[in-house]
């Protein structure tokens, strides 16, 4: 790749960045011949750093934790993706105007599609922050009724419950049984202080058919370890990462890569951390 005056610059903001999206993207940049780059930062200051993506000009910025709701009063134009979630992960600038989307929401429909999963079973979804609203908003348009938002934020997680209709608990009980699991926080994650923690106890994994870990790093979690010796279903968070990086990469570009192409650069973003 030569970087010229004419290049075109994406990136992400994250707390902790991964080199997930700099490989998925530049993968593809490189595959397609398009003079784009992306970089991924840890900014010190977030207001800064959209001020920046602004004037000069940045084409495209993912925004990950803990950013995706304080990016909301610092654009322009919100899409309807994001604006009832009221959470973003993807930032697209035209000509100096900013337009927030959510390209998780987006994923989370095509994986639920995608693994075929049963509306009418029940679900237990973990977490209320940015990324929990993508899951439990994907889950409430798709006709899934019977849920729990399971947060130890109780301002939160009552609120999300109330907003998509299910039940807010702090924690389960041991009656509590249900067909669906998903861990919506850093649990799990490396880097991230939990990263030998599993977000689930050991009687709900075992009491649960599907278990969804929304964590991309590492692709096999201490939970997904756990479900797979179980014989559980497992949906890795790297499936979110990579259909979220291929709306986000359109959103950019303009351009949907092939379907070989797009897995060859999922494939390639999981082999660096």
């Amino acid at each position: 790749m030569r970087i010229n005056k004419d290049t075109i610059l994406c990136m992400s903001l994250a707390a902790k960045p991964s080199n997930f999206g700099t490989r998925f993207h530049n993968y593809l940049y490189e595959a397609l011949n398009l003079n784009f780059m992306y970089k991924a930062f840890a900014p010190h200051c977030i207001e800064q750093a959209i001020q920046g993506v602004r004037g000069l000009p940045v084409r495209g910025c993912a925004v990950s934790m803990p950013y995706k709701e304080v990016v909301i009063p610092l654009v322009d134009e919100i899409d309807l993706s994001a604006q009832e979630i009221h959470s973003v992960n993807t930032i697209v600038n035209t000509e100096g105007i900013l337009k927030a989307y959510n390209t998780d929401y987006i994923a989370i429909q095509k994986i639920i599609e995608k693994h075929a999963i049963n509306p009418s079973g029940s679900f237990v979804l973990k977490g209320s922050g940015g990324m929990a609203k993508a899951v439990a908003f994907a889950l409430k348009s798709n006709g899934f009724r019977d849920g729990i938002i399971l947060a130890k934020n109780e301002i939160s997680g009552t609120a999300l419950a109330q907003a998509t209709g299910y039940v807010w608990k702090k924690e389960l009980s041991e009656t509590d049984k249900t067909d669906l699991l998903i861990n919506a926080t850093p649990v799990g994650m490396q880097g991230a202080g939990y990263e030998n923690e599993v977000a689930f106890l050991d009687r709900e994994i075992r009491n649960a058919e599907i278990i969804f870990d929304v964590v991309a790093l590492p692709e096999n979690t201490p939970l997904i370890q756990l479900a797979e010796k179980y014989g559980k279903k497992t949906i890795c968070g790297s499936e979110v990462f990579a259909l979220q990086a291929l709306e986000q990469f359109y959103l950019y570009t303009g351009v949907y890569p092939e379907k070989e192409l797009f897995d060859a650069a999922a494939a390639f973003s999981r082999t660096g951390v």
